[in-house]
């Protein structure tokens, strides 16, 4: 490839990702140093330094990159599920499940690697990301919040995951997807009377 008449930086920053890949699954991520991304994508150093300054913005545009096309796929599957913790249910166990799929995307998260749970966890962006599903699916919830606490959990799934993933369903619906959706389910509270009682509604 002639990388300095490749006038598409996405184009030739997606390659380089591409290249990146294919040695995170073979040698391990936290292996893999920015030498030996340049010579497997066929680019000099000085290239690879013009669209990644360094060797965490090439991790961080991975993994954005990842995210993005993971937060497709799992809303294109959970389309059409209304119940709110039905799909925060179904989202989760199906990130994880494309997660694990994917030798690119698991590589992240073998033992010993810690990049993937640390992106994950200060990333804006798919902080962001994530909150705007669970707007979607919640919209009056404190979504910001929420969202850093759905991607921990995510985050620690991968890392240490259930014996199965029926295991892992049973605890985010039991303990995960109903925290997040809980204020669509909660109406303003019945004045008390002193005594304790609800007041009765005018009529």
């Amino acid at each position: 490839m002639n990388w300095l008449g490749d006038t598409r930086t996405s184009v030739a920053a997606e390659k380089i990702l591409d290249a990146a890949a294919e040695l995170f699954v073979r040698d391990g991520v936290a292996a893999v140093g920015m030498n030996e991304i340049a010579r497997a994508a066929g680019c000099s150093r000085a290239t690879l330094y013009r669209y990644f300054e360094n060797r965490e913005a090439l991790h961080i545009a991975y993994v954005h990159r990842a995210a993005g096309v993971i937060t497709r796929k799992v809303t294109e599957h959970v389309a059409g599920i209304d119940n709110p913790t039905e799909l925060l249910t179904e989202a989760m166990v199906t990130a994880l499940r494309l997660v694990r799929a994917d030798p690119t995307l698991s590589a992240w998260f073998r033992p010993g690697e810690y990049f993937g749970g640390s992106l994950g966890l200060h990333s804006e962006v798919i902080n962001a990301m994530v909150a705007s599903f669970i707007n979607g699916a919640a919209p009056h919830s404190d979504t910001h919040a929420k969202a850093k606490w759905y991607v921990r959990v995510i985050v620690s799934l991968l890392a240490h995951p259930e014996d199965s993933e029926e295991d892992e369903r049973k605890l985010i619906t039991a303990f995960v997807a109903p925290a997040i959706s809980a204020d669509l389910n909660s109406g303003p509270a019945s004045p008390q009377r002193s005594d304790g009682s609800a007041m009765k509604r005018a009529h």
